[in-house]
Order: structure tokens, then sequence, then C-alpha cells
């Protein structure tokens, strides 16, 4: 869903393909098609990995419009204004929290790094950017050092049932065990809403979220 801008941003918002708005999130997004994944091209073809049921291959995701507008902004990322667009659209239309990819994930070392500066541009916007990227991120943090204060690079296990590496970062799992999910938008039973919730958004480095497998 895509929710359309006030119309002295339209300029950086056809820039950059404009952004996403997931019904149960508490503000914009931004996403690229799941099939220009790295590392989840590959998880895709390996049972009982977290790809292996890619909810962004199919259903809303898979329609052709929403496809197109998906492969704008995969195609956006290479303007040499997508850091001052985003930044001004983000800054702009974004009240507390915004989401980093509801679909697709990062291109490359140079997308990474241009993410960090639009957090760092927005220092009164949470930014949360889950990633499967674990290699670009390790070169960026050797880089670059640490990421922005309000930027939670969330690392996401690979596989179902097991953790992502402890690096320092804020990590994600996927599990069946109901008994261990503690993100209750993924539960059977929920309306898959956030609601009040925003541990995806928790920055610490300690903080796990655990999905359920859906």
């Amino acid at each position: 869903m895509s929710k359309a801008p006030r119309k002295a941003l339209q300029g950086p918002w056809d820039r950059v393909g404009g952004l996403s708005a997931p019904s149960k999130m508490p503000d914009y997004s931004t996403s690229t098609p799941a099939l220009m994944c790295n590392v989840g091209s590959k998880l895709r073809d390996i049972p009982g990995s977290t790809c292996s049921e890619c909810y962004a291959r199919g259903g809303f995701y898979a329609i052709r419009s929403v496809q197109a507008a998906l492969m704008r902004r995969y195609d956006a990322l290479e303007s040499p204004t997508w850091v001052d667009d985003m930044s001004t659209l983000v800054g702009a239309l974004v009240d507390e929290y915004f989401r980093w990819h509801d679909s697709g994930d990062i291109k490359g070392l140079a997308h990474l790094r241009n993410i960090a500066a639009v957090a760092r541009n927005t220092p009164h916007i949470t930014h949360w950017l889950p990633t499967r990227e674990y290699r670009v991120v390790a070169i960026y943090r050797q880089l670059y050092g640490e990421f922005p204060p309000n930027l939670a690079v969330r690392l996401s296990a690979h596989m179902v049932g097991r953790a992502a590496p402890s690096v320092g970062l804020p990590t994600s799992e996927v599990t069946t065990d109901l008994s261990k999910v503690t993100c209750r938008a993924t539960l059977p039973d929920s309306d898959h809403k956030c609601g009040d919730c925003r541990d995806c958004w928790d920055t610490s480095a300690d903080s796990t979220v655990v999905y359920y497998q859906h």
C-alpha cells in the first residue's frame, strides 16, 4: 500500500520510487523486490531457511503493479540524490518510526552507507533495518565504525529455529514453537498488526525478537 505524498514532496517521491505503507506498521516503510536479495536468493532454495517460505514472494507482493513499484525503488538506489530525497521524505512524512525493507534487503555496501546517512539526517526518527547481509554489515563496521544510535540494524537468522550471530547488534529469529514467540503480530490468532509494540526498533545490542514462521 502506498499513500500519496504532499505536492511539495512529489519530486523526491518520484525519484526514489515512492514509499510503502504496510498496514501492520505504525508508519511508512520502503521496499525492493525479494527476488533481488543477495543472500535471500540463495536461502530461498534451502529447506528450513527463513527465506524458503518468503511472504514477500506471494500475495499482495506478487501483484504486477506492486512488483513494478518495487523495481522502481530498487533502480532508484543508484540515484545521486537518493540520500537527500529519502531524508526529505522520511523527515517530512514519518512521525517516529521507519522500517527499511518490508520486502527486499541491502543491495550492497553503498546502499547500507546511504541508509546510515538517512538515519543521521533524521535523528528524530528511529529506524529499523532487518538484514541477512552479515558480510556487508561487517564491512561497514570495519570501515565506518558503529551505526547511528537511531538505527537498529537487526541481523536476521538464516535458518528457522536458529539464532543470528551475536556481534553486538540486535537480532531476530524465526520459530515454529509458539512458546518462544515474542512478536505477537506473527501469531496465528493475532490481527497481524504491530499495535503499540516497538520491539523491532529497539537499538539495544542484546535485543532479540522471535517471530512465528508465517
